[in-house]
């Protein structure tokens, strides 16, 4: 049966590192909505404009844009027995979207996983993030950091720090996710669809978690 995943949580709370984990142990695509958008605005599209608009102010891209960005990827053959979502829906409104996509697309066992961690190791998570501007991959000098200080473990690259990867924005973030992405914890619960993971801890303990609460 065609399996989908989404993954709920504030901005750092490690959703991006579980699901590729989990994408690899189940065979299923790791769609990363940040990917796609930042792809989007790299091209110099007019929805890449628009969505960076959005973005650079710690807000919501608008509900269609990201909606049709979304579509597609889940339309392409490697969706057909099912994916992971990360970043999608952040707002009931996403939500109300993302039904529809599916209904579209063909139902599918659907289950949302709501990433829940304290709030100060959230801010200390962004703060310390670092990214590599080549392959993508993602560090934390606190909590993941690179075996050779600052530079990339895969291609050697001197990692950098994402403009929007600071204590201000980060608040910005969080007072969005708590007005727009909060309500999709009880809107999943209603559904009977939602798993609450406390992703307190180190990696491979909220991994353990992980796989017990999908197995369960």
């Amino acid at each position: 049966m065609k399996r989908e995943f989404i993954f709920l949580g504030p901005p750092a709370c490690g959703k991006g590192t579980q699901t590729s984990k989990l994408a690899k142990h189940l065979g299923l695509p790791h769609i990363d909505t940040g990917s796609l958008l930042r792809a989007e605005i790299k091209s110099g599209s007019p929805n890449g404009e628009i969505a960076k608009s959005f973005i650079d102010k710690g807000q919501l891209v608008p509900v269609d844009l990201v909606g049709n960005i979304i579509k597609d990827r889940l339309s392409q053959p490697d969706c057909d027995n099912g994916y992971i979502l990360d970043g999608y829906p952040r707002s009931v409104e996403q939500a109300d979207k993302l039904d529809i996509i599916n209904k579209e697309l063909g139902d599918a066992k659907f289950m949302a996983i709501f990433f829940d961690m304290d709030h100060d190791v959230l801010i200390s998570r962004i703060v310390n993030r670092r990214s590599c501007p080549v392959c993508g991959s993602i560090y934390n000098l606190k909590y993941l950091p690179t075996k050779i200080k600052g530079i990339c473990d895969f291609c050697n690259e001197k990692l950098i720090q994402r403009k929007d990867d600071n204590e201000e924005t980060a608040e910005a973030r969080f007072k969005t996710y708590f007005k727009e992405t909060a309500p999709l914890i009880e809107y999943y619960k209603n559904k009977n669809v939602l798993l609450t993971l406390d992703a307190n801890g180190t990696i491979e303990e909220v991994w353990q978690r992980l796989l017990k609460l999908i197995e369960a």
